[in-house]
């Protein structure tokens, strides 16, 4: 029988969503410190060229100016993911590699005055060739960026399992096809900004808009060539991170820099236009797949061959190229396989980690190329899944140990939400088409990447019995605040209420990695039940003095401290909070870590069981698409994910809401457009991201629940799998509604009707 709690489970709101919705809450733009100056970046021109010389005078004579800093004024190392990628300074001081590449920072009275400073400051470049395709940047003879790498590959990966070449041969179906993936942006609201001041002390302080802080502050002190202990991030409220806000900016450096010289704070907010210049972006992907099936429908065999444009330096690349052959055998059973991927060097804005990072793309690429070969043999998409879904507690071939396993149950759950058995098929009659489709995703709980992935928390009761939750995992919009508080007060038997929680700040509150690969809920989660647990022991000693009993008999719920199985004998937990302060002098301050239970990851060839959990998921989509003018409009949209214990559904349903819509959109509208590397796209609305009229007008979230005996009250993890699932099931509705397989996203108004031109062309040939 399913335990019953009195806060974990519930539909709560946010414990920070009052203070949002009112304006009450500051972002890091919204703050100003006394004497503060503004700061503005100067950004290269060029795609590829060498830094002859900097002049800054003129910029330094214009009156209202107070400080220009240049790369040399940063006394550090480069910085980046791993030892072996570090390509990156804090402002490029011999050679820019991207039109946006950061040179220098200005510091004046207002904001004004320093952008008109910088159009002062003079650069002498030596242009050099560029390149801006990645396979042509693969070629012998092509414009190298870097020195450290051969052919501009800044990463690869290359794993695979089975026989491969007897999965072929034992193939009733073999197909093989190329795809295409196209750059869109995170969307965030909230641009890049921060607010520096650095002592004189010498302690340098930044306020920032950061989702893993602890990174961050990592990259920054190597840059600048200080001890940690004298570099304080503080994060306020994130508008927004999806992957685009865990390394520093050069705003970060230059914010700091500005203000070791002038004494004063400094604060700089990037434009929308400057995060489409030198923010992140999602990768673009050329992928070649084969697979090979049975006429019974059981996958044999797979191979990919993917290449990624990484833009011009590493950030995360060796993970970016490697999760998408990571993911090739989970959630269906993949007894064979080989992967090659090749993250490529370009004259363009970087890439990096994006809701799913990697994964969508790749599972758009398998399984469209999957589901046109299961009709083929006679299969629809919900068939093709329920004979290849990996079962609980089933070791796959790629070497993954699947335990608790709800993957069956959310396929079951979209095809009877979408009525797909009796839609599929049946809707490509009239001007009107209509179209369902069903994707999948993995899972990847928490994932041990390597060096510091543990997670640690406090938790510090007042004399009235309110509770701060003191952790370092960071909200970026997901909820997780409101999580982990309801952990908090489930454990202590209080109210949500009674619970603050701190803001991630390096110098107080304790280390975390950050908001990635689905680990905040898990891993942090697992630290702040530890951190509950030892403040209860603590009250459950004075409270046991009382009663006369074992503090290990002792229960907590509803403001109450009371022997198990006798409900009678009960001490307030107010009572036992003032018996620690006052008569025995302590305060009740639990500690608590947690780290997961998994081995490194071989970042080149995927190797290391370095996830404690699993989780999988489904997507249906209901679309239809006006024969006339290639207009694609979405009807509905069906999530279900094994989340192991829904802690709140209606975060949970929020995360989901988002991750569908923005799925949706990379398949039917959104592309950051580059021309010779110079974005095309200056507002949000240039990359066609969604509006609320764009999106499915009914979204259903079906809640498929296993209960994991390894997550914090049986959770695992919910953030990043409509992502995933969402790109495969929207271009499978497609192929439904018009009987056309798209190769290459986006898929157009022009691309639908031109695809529908071609197929009516050969349709009379044949006639």
């Amino acid at each position: 029988m399913k335990e019953e709690f009195a806060v974990i489970g519930k539909r709560v709101q946010r414990v920070d969503g009052r203070v949002k919705v009112t304006g009450e809450a500051k972002y890091a733009g919204d703050l100003a410190m006394p004497g503060m100056l503004w700061g503005k970046m100067l950004r290269s021109p060029h795609a590829h060229a060498r830094i002859l010389n900097i002049d800054v005078s003129r910029a330094l004579r214009l009156p209202g100016v107070r400080a220009v800093v240049t790369g040399q004024d940063a006394k550090g190392e480069n910085f980046g993911f791993l030892p072996t990628t570090r390509d990156k300074k804090p402002l490029e001081t011999e050679k820019v590699r991207y039109v946006g590449d950061e040179i220098a920072g200005v510091a004046a009275i207002d904001q004004d005055t320093a952008e008109e400073a910088l159009g002062l400051i003079q650069v002498d470049y030596e242009v050099l060739p560029a390149v801006f395709d990645p396979e042509e940047a693969m070629k012998d003879g092509a414009p190298q960026l870097h020195t450290h790498v051969e052919n501009n590959i800044s990463a690869q990966s290359h794993l695979g399992w089975g026989d491969l070449e007897a999965g072929f041969a034992h193939s009733d179906l073999i197909r093989e096809d190329k795809f295409k993936t196209q750059a869109v942006v995170h969307g965030f609201i909230e641009p890049h900004a921060v607010l520096a001041y650095w002592e004189s002390t010498g302690r340098a302080q930044l306020w920032a808009s950061k989702q893993s802080p602890y990174i961050a502050y990592r990259h920054i002190a190597r840059g600048l060539g200080i001890p940690l202990h004298k570099l304080r991030l503080v994060q306020p409220y994130v508008g927004g991170g999806f992957g685009g806000k865990h390394e520093p900016m050069g705003c970060d450096f230059a914010a700091l820099l500005l203000s070791q010289k002038t004494g004063h704070p400094v604060k700089i907010v990037y434009s929308q236009e400057e995060v489409f210049l030198s923010g992140r972006r999602r990768h673009p992907f050329i992928f070649w797949v084969k697979l090979g099936l049975r006429k019974d429908g059981a996958i044999q065999a797979l191979q990919v061959k993917a290449i990624a444009d990484g833009g011009a330096y590493t950030s995360v690349g060796p993970l970016s190229i490697l999760l998408p052959g990571g993911n090739l055998g989970v959630p269906l059973r993949v007894p064979a396989a080989k992967y090659d991927g090749y993250r490529v060097f370009t004259n363009k804005l970087l890439s990096g980690p994006l809701y799913g990072h990697c994964m969508p793309q790749a599972r758009f690429a398998v399984e469209s190329l999957l589901d046109e070969m299961a009709v083929e043999l006679g299969f629809d998409p919900v068939d093709i899944r329920m004979i290849n879904a990996l079962k609980p507690n089933e070791l796959t071939a790629c070497g993954k140990q699947i335990t608790t396993w709800g993957f069956r149950e959310t396929v079951q759950a979209v095809s009877d939400a979408l009525d797909f058995k009796n839609k599929f098929g049946k809707g490509r009659q009239g001007r009107i088409l209509r179209g369902v489709g069903i994707g999948s995703n993995p899972g990847f709980v928490s994932g041990r990447l390597g060096g510091h992935e543990g997670s640690a928390a406090m938790v510090k009761l007042f004399e009235d019995g309110g509770v701060t939750l003191i952790h370092g995992a960071t909200d970026v919009g997901q909820g997780a605040e409101t999580v982990l508080a309801q952990m908090v007060a489930e454990g202590l038997g209080i109210d949500l209420t009674e619970v603050n929680v701190s803001r991630v700040d390096t110098e107080l509150t304790p280390m975390d990695p950050g908001t990635f690969g689905s680990r905040t809920t898990y891993t942090s989660g697992q630290a702040v039940i530890a951190a509950v647990d030892d403040a209860r022991r603590q009250l459950a000693e004075a409270a046991a003095a009382k009663l006369e009993c074992n503090p290990e008999d002792l229960q907590f719920k509803n403001h109450r401290i009371f022997v198990k199985g006798s409900p009678e004998k009960v001490v307030s937990l107010l009572e036992a909070v003032r018996t620690r302060f006052y008569k025995d002098g302590s305060p009740v301050i639990g500690r608590g870590t947690a780290a997961p239970k998994s081995s490194k990851m071989d970042f080149s060839t995927g190797e290391g069981k370095q996830f404690p959990a699993f989780s999988a998921g489904s997507q249906g989509v209901e679309l239809e698409v006006d024969s006339v003018t290639g207009e694609v409009r979405l009807i509905k949209l069906v999530i279900s994910h094994d989340a192991g214990r829904a802690l709140n559904p209606l975060a949970l349903e929020g995360m989901q809401h988002g991750g569908a819509a923005s799925a949706s959109s990379q398949v039917l509208l959104e592309d950051m457009a580059l021309d010779k590397g110079i974005p095309l796209a200056t507002s949000l609305m240039d990359c066609a991201l969604p509006t609320t009229m764009d999106s499915a007008p009914v979204m259903e979230c079906l809640h498929v629940e296993t209960d994991d005996p390894s997550g914090p009250y049986g959770a695992k993890d919910a953030g990043e799998g409509a992502q995933i699932a969402g790109l495969p099931a929207v271009a499978a509705a497609l192929y439904d509604a018009i009987g056309i397989h798209f190769k290459e996203l986006p898929v157009t108004r022009e691309k639908v009707l031109a695809a529908l031109a071609e197929k009516a062309r050969r349709e009379e040939g044949k006639s």
